[in-house]
Order: C-alpha cells, then sequence, then structure tokens
C-alpha cells in the first residue's frame, strides 16, 4: 500500500509540477509558479523515500531502514526550508513590487483537484506509516499535507484576484504557511518529530 501511495503521489506530482509551472509563468503567478516548484521538491522527496521502500521490500534489516529513514527525514526536511525560502523571497517580491497575476483558469483547476486529491493521499501515508513505523513515510506525509494547505492557500489567492482583483491575496495567504513549513524542516534535518510509534 506505501509504495503505492508513494508511487501515485510521484506520477500526480509530476503532472501537477508541469501544469502548475507552465500555467504559472502563462499568468505570471508566483504563487502558481512556486506551487509548481512544491511539487518539483515533492517529485525529489518521493523519489527518495520510493528508494527507501524498495529496500524494506527487498528485506533490508531493521537497522538499515531506521538509518534510510533518518537519511530520508533529512531530505525532506531540506526541502521544506528550500519551500520556505522560496515563498518567503517570492511573496516579499511580489509585494513590494505589487505584481498581481493574471487570472488563469487552470491554476484555478489545478488547484481545486489538488485541494481534493492531497488530504487523502496524506491520509493514506499516515496510516502506512504508522503500519511500517516509518519516520520517512510519516516526513513525506507531512510534505502532502502541506501540499494540500498550499494548493488551498493558492486556490483562495487565485479566486479572490480573480473574482476581486486583490492581487495580494495569494502572497500572503501563502506567507501564513511559512511558520508551519519552516517547524516541519528543522524537525526533518534533526530527525525528530515523528509520533508513528
Amino acid at each position: 500500500m506505501a509504495l503505492g501511495l508513494v508511487i501515485g503521489t510521484l506520477a500526480y506530482n509530476v503532472i501537477e509540477a508541469v501544469v502548475a509551472l507552465w500555467s504559472g509563468t502563462e499568468a505570471g503567478s508566483i504563487a502558481l509558479f512556486g506551487f509548481g516548484l512544491d511539487s518539483v521538491i515533492e517529485t525529489v522527496a518521493a523519489s527518495v523515500l520510493l528508494w527507501r521502500l524498495w529496500h524494506g521490500v527487498r528485506g533490508a534489516t531493521e537497522q538499515k531502514l531506521a538509518e534510510m529513514d533518518r537519511r530520508v527525514y533529512r531530505v525532506v526536511g531540506a526541502t521544506f526550508m528550500l519551500l520556505a525560502a522560496y515563498i518567503v523571497f517570492q511573496s516579499a517580491w511580489t509585494l513590494i513590487g505589487r505584481m498581481g497575476p493574471q487570472e488563469s483558469t487552470i491554476g484555478i483547476g489545478l488547484a481545486i483537484a489538488s485541494v481534493i486529491v492531497m488530504p487523502l493521499v496524506s491520509i493514506g501515508k499516515i496510516r502506512a506509516a504508522r503500519h511500517l513505523k516509518s519516520v520517512a513515510l510519516l516526513a513525506e506525509a507531512k510534505e502532502t499535507l502541506a501540499c494540500s494547505y498550499l494548493s488551498l492557500a493558492l486556490l483562495l489567492g487565485l479566486l479572490l484576484n480573480s473574482t476581486l482583483g486583490w492581487w495580494w491575496a495569494d502572497p500572503v495567504a501563502a506567507l501564513l504557511m511559512v511558520p508551519w513549513i519552516v517547524k516541519e524542516g528543522i524537525e526533518g534535518l534533526r530527525s525528530e518529530g515523528c509520533d508513528c510509534y
């Protein structure tokens, strides 16, 4: 089950990254482009986790799996920190430059799809992580959950911009996510915060 969830997330994130990066560039939306970068980061994290799970399926020792979990958790932690840095930089740049994006129907559709899909995937990963006692899978599940929140923030920002002309809505919504993202990043880098046992 865990392997299937990670492979499915990986495939979804590749599609999400391509669509978000393309539509974000077309609309001039930093939030949408940033969402695409988040999808790229999640693809990296899911790829590393897939490597760990593959070793588990092949019968690696518990000690080796625990060490791999710590390594994967650190990689996921680093991706959280990169994502936080990107959000802060791009949101500040958008707010200072007062650069409102154009409307993006494709971006709104992508955000709606992600708001529906990502929480369900995250719940499945959390259950699988507890069953497997995998720190790495739990960390990656939290990153998927962060994607859910970012999807919601993106959706609200795009909708408020397109319906009310509030150009500042999506960078502000993204900035509200930064404290949680940084907390998860620090825990990952320290290999702390696992409550899956």
